[in-house]
């Protein structure tokens, strides 16, 4: 996978959304001819954000949510309540893998993994 992109009409939020909540930076992206950003984990660009000129183009289409992997499952979480983010969090039937999932500004769905043997604040495992 090389990176995801989400439609934004408000590029200027969205980057300040995922810099708050996922800790992503934004960095260089060429001079393309449509407003947008490249948000980066260390040297890898994962999202790019494309301007939209106009919210009919915001929808879901065919790409359901993106997902990150995390860790400090109860510290992330504190941290969505902390920042006024609804989300809700289970642990995925078989790998117990923790899955925490949330909407970005413009609507597009967001995931973080974390790994079986974290525990929530309120002591699930």
């Amino acid at each position: 996978m090389n990176h995801f992109t989400v439609l934004s009409n408000d590029v200027d939020l969205s980057v300040s959304f995922y810099q708050k909540v996922l800790g992503l930076e934004p960095g260089y992206r060429p001079n393309l001819s449509f407003p947008g950003a490249w948000l980066y984990i260390e040297k890898n660009a994962v999202l790019h954000i494309i301007g939209a000129q106009n919210t009919e183009k915001l929808s879901a289409g065919v790409i359901d949510h993106i997902a990150f992997s995390g860790v400090g499952l109860s510290q992330f979480i504190r941290h969505l309540n902390d920042l006024n983010i609804p989300f809700e969090h289970r642990q995925q039937i078989g790998s117990n893998i923790w899955q925490v999932f949330f909407y970005d500004p413009s609507g597009a769905k967001v995931e973080v993994d974390f790994e079986p043997s974290e525990t929530t604040s309120s002591g699930e495992n």
